[in-house]
């Protein structure tokens, strides 16, 4: 199998591929999505971490955006996005960064769900002489952190806030569940759970005299098959920038809609034992087997040829630190094509945000065809 493709003859391997063109379209798709259901979209940028990558994500470049680190809030706000919610429970000895960021002309907003967080935003608002925003966090489907809707503590966490000098900006969940479900029926369900579940704590705030300004929604799987987002405000959603393998594995998107890819190179062969070995490993792909409990496990990745092109049932089997193993699916009868050493090879991740991470810049590849490679920086931290 020739190399085709002129433009990636001088880039090193393993590197981290981004299809310009196949990303804008996965933009555009919930963009409208968003438009259709009434609701403003607030991009998670956890992804990406890229400026250049928010820039077109965000509404005039300036936000609504989500981020998961202060790290990720700190350069985007260096970059001018005014408008940026840390969807991480805050710690309370984080908290003068967040100042820092406020009085910079960042309206920075946290999350948290505990009295004693709210007890800290509280005191800190205080200190700084300016009402820091932050929003309840609500548990809608069991996955992680946050208060049921019907918890007692949500009205007292409220009361905290807005008697405390803070700011109570409104309530926030996060449907991680839907990720453990397929096909566009069950993630409407998650959807409409996650709806009510939020709605009903906004109404509970406003029943006991508070406010309740933003009720903010969201995870890929649900803000693409909500049908109704009714006295919701806001959708959260992030890894629908590249999509990946996993998410192609529940049915929220085809693999061909995957914009990401790691570019390897053959370097051996093991005939006997069927197998090509690649300079991509974990290292360059992560160790992340998030499709290992799906209907179809993709090993550590799926296998193309340099343009892209899906090479039927071949995958990453094995993954050593610098190694990968390519084979034939197991049960596949599929035969493996002649790749030679020195043959480009480019992996789809299961996971675009932990195989992203490994790396420190995009090689884009640009939607304007007749345009030469970029690349594009992104980085890491906390």
């Amino acid at each position: 199998m020739a190399n085709l493709d002129p433009r990636f003859a001088d880039l090193p391997t393993p590197c981290l591929v981004l299809d310009e063109a196949t990303m804008m379209r996965n933009i555009d798709r919930l963009a409208a999505h968003a438009a259709w259901l009434g609701v403003s979209l607030r991009p998670h940028l956890k992804t990406a971490k890229s400026a250049l990558i928010a820039s077109r994500l965000l509404t005039g470049g300036d936000g609504p955006a989500t981020v998961s680190t202060l790290a990720e809030a700190e350069v985007f706000a260096a970059a001018g996005v005014r408008d940026i919610l840390y969807a991480v429970g805050i710690a309370p000895q984080k908290l003068d960064r967040v100042v820092a960021l406020r009085h910079a002309g960042c309206d920075l907003s946290v999350i948290l769900d505990s009295p004693a967080q709210a007890e800290a935003v509280a005191v800190a608002s205080r200190t700084a002489g300016q009402a820091i925003p932050a929003l309840i966090e609500i548990d809608s489907d069991g996955h992680r952190s946050g208060l049921r809707p019907d918890d007692p503590a949500l009205v007292a966490i409220g009361r905290i806030l807005k008697d405390g000098g803070a700011e109570l900006r409104g309530v926030m969940t996060h449907a991680g569940e839907s990720y453990n479900v397929s096909g566009e029926e069950a993630h409407a369900r998650f959807a409409e759970m996650e709806r009510a579940a939020a709605v009903g704590a906004a109404e509970t705030l406003r029943a006991a005299g508070l406010p309740c300004p933003v009720v903010s929604v969201g995870s890929t799987p649900t803000a693409h098959a909500a049908r109704d987002l009714t006295g919701v405000t806001e959708v959260r959603a992030g890894v629908y920038v590249f999509f990946d393998l996993v998410m192609a594995g529940i049915g929220v998107c085809r693999p061909e809609d995957i914009a990401l890819s790691v570019l390897t190179t053959v370097i051996g062969h093991q005939k006997a034992r069927g197998w090509v070995i690649v300079d991509a490993g974990w290292m360059a792909m992560s160790r992340d087997r998030g499709t290992a409990s799906q209907a179809l496990d993709q090993g550590y990745g799926l296998v193309c040829d340099e343009q892209g092109r899906i090479l039927p049932d071949l995958v990453i089997t094995q993954a050593n630190q610098e190694h990968g193993v390519i084979a034939v699916r197991p049960g596949s009868s599929a035969t493996m094509p002649d790749l030679p050493v020195g043959t480009r090879l480019r992996i789809l991740p299961n996971h675009a945000c932990a195989t992203a991470a490994q790396h420190s810049s995009y090689h884009v590849l640009p939607a304007d065809q007749g345009s030469s490679l970029a690349e594009w920086p992104r980085f890491g931290g906390w």
